[in-house]
């Protein structure tokens, strides 16, 4: 762990697959001000065989404090959405059973579903081969998009659309909105 010049602990070096990077550590300031918990319940990755191989959660999380979520039905594997969870999203995820993320445009913890009630109830929590990634097995309420759709990968990009200029490579919507998202996220 690196000190700053005051002796507080700021940065840690992890390294994994042979190649060091820094991470944030927790209680160091964020680029937004503020502070991380400096009581995260999850001790720090250890090494590449105690992520892959270990029995114990010691998410990876980057620089900014936060690992990628991904979020799935759990009846038919459609891909919901994709977010950010930093240590107080994953925890508050794993203790409620309900999804919980980091918003990074807000720079706010947030509820899946608390404005809209489009709430995510977690079935099964998975992550990744070296924990910088985490999957959520949910029962999604109505949409997972603030769009009004289902999923947030609404539209197809057709393959083969060699030669396009920009601007000219086209999309498909495949998605139709189930709500929708003026009434659901009226202020």
């Amino acid at each position: 762990m690196d000190t700053d010049l005051s002796g507080n602990s700021r940065v840690v070096i992890l390294k994994c697959c042979g190649y060091g990077f820094r991470a944030r550590a927790f209680g160091a300031p964020r680029n937004d001000g503020s502070e991380m918990s400096s009581q995260s319940p999850f001790a720090l990755p250890g090494t590449s065989t105690e992520l892959e191989e270990g029995l114990t959660l010691t998410p990876k999380f980057d620089a900014d404090g936060l690992v990628t979520a991904v979020a799935t039905d759990a009846a038919s594997g459609e891909v919901l959405m994709v977010a950010h969870m930093n240590a107080a999203a994953l925890a508050k995820t794993i203790a409620t059973g309900e999804a919980w993320y980091y918003s990074r445009s807000r720079r706010a913890l947030w509820k899946k579903g608390e404005t809209s009630g489009h709430t995510q109830r977690v079935v099964e929590l998975r992550v990744d081969c070296d924990q910088d990634a985490v999957w959520l097995k949910v029962e999604q309420i109505a949409g997972a998009c603030h769009t009004g759709r289902r999923s947030c990968f609404y539209r197809a990009v057709p393959l083969g659309q060699a030669g396009a200029k920009p601007g000219e490579m086209k999309l498909e919507f495949t998605g139709e909105r189930v709500f929708d998202p003026k009434a659901a996220y009226r202020k």
